[in-house]
């Protein structure tokens, strides 16, 4: 058996086909075929809280993962082998500090005056993140990201804001986190909890709210489908940072494929690990090859 792998994906317009461009027609299947080697550990990190990712694993035949990093990293869970999933308090413990005390409501109130802001709906909140929609464009606007710091500041907790755009829906989306909480955070407490380091571990997105580790020393694969603007600003700041080799862009015609969604995370991921390749193909009936 080769060495052991952590795959690591968003999933809504990286996994999930949910953007207007088009799917290649086997991806998802070679991802599954992919994520079924024993070599694998498999990790969602996403936006959506536990129920809207038990959604989209019934909805888009995603394969089961091992662990789910939910809430933009504000929970984690891991999946047992029986299926059942089990929250882990100690990175709560971790991320709770950040807000000295102070509930969700209590920070919800204070920034009720700023009106560019407006909460998203109940379900899209939990203990450690605030949600809210703002108008396109004015998301991630210094003017209205220093008042927003400001009010948290008063407050006398250590936030991280979280910005990005819903491209369907011409929305700007902000998330409002412990300082602690952040999806490269919780990845890294991931990897320190699982014995994996940046040599075995790959992540792959889409959009601003993954920047971080796009833009991170974790291999880190940027889908074809990815907005122009993030992808210049994820080149940009590998670039800055001299991790450019760390930073993969999907450009399509692996496999006959076209690069969007989990075509481009199968063209980046064999781009870093080669020999996985070999556990990608299909025939032309979309029936495993048999591959050591």
């Amino acid at each position: 058996m080769s060495d052991p792998l952590l795959i690591c994906t968003d999933l809504d317009r990286t996994l999930i086909p949910n953007g207007p461009q088009s799917e290649s027609p086997l991806a998802r299947k070679r991802f599954s075929r992919l994520s079924a080697r024993a070599e694998v550990t498999l990790v969602y990190i996403s936006g959506r809280n536990e129920k809207l990712v038990r959604k989209a694993i019934r909805n888009f035949c995603l394969p089961q993962p091992d662990y789910v990093i939910a809430d933009v990293g504000s929970s984690m869970y891991r999946i047992e082998s029986d299926g059942s999933w089990r929250a882990q308090p100690a990175w709560q413990d971790i991320i709770c500090n950040d807000w000295d005390g102070k509930t969700h409501d209590e920070l919800a109130v204070r920034l009720a005056g700023i009106k560019a802001l407006r909460p998203q709906e109940p379900s899209k909140q939990n203990r450690h993140k605030l949600s809210y929609y703002v108008p396109i464009h004015v998301a991630g606007d210094d003017p209205l990201d220093q008042s927003i710091r400001q009010a948290l500041d008063e407050l006398g907790v250590r936030s991280n804001l979280i910005w990005s755009i819903d491209e369907p829906a011409a929305i700007g989306l902000l998330d409002i986190l412990p300082a602690s909480a952040s999806k490269l955070h919780a990845l890294r407490y991931l990897m320190q909890q699982s014995g994996f380091t940046v040599a075995n571990t790959v992540f792959c997105g889409d959009s601003g709210n993954d920047m971080e580790i796009l833009t991170s020393d974790i291999r880190a694969v940027l889908v074809a489908n990815a907005m122009p603007e993030v992808r210049e600003q994820a080149l940009e700041s590998a670039q800055a940072n001299d991790l450019s080799e760390r930073l993969y862009v999907a450009r399509g015609d692996f496999l006959g494929m076209n690069g969007n969604y989990s075509a481009g995370m199968l063209e980046g991921i064999a781009h870093f690990y080669p020999h996985t390749e070999a556990w990608m193909l299909l025939d032309e009936s979309g029936v495993p090859h048999e591959s050591t």
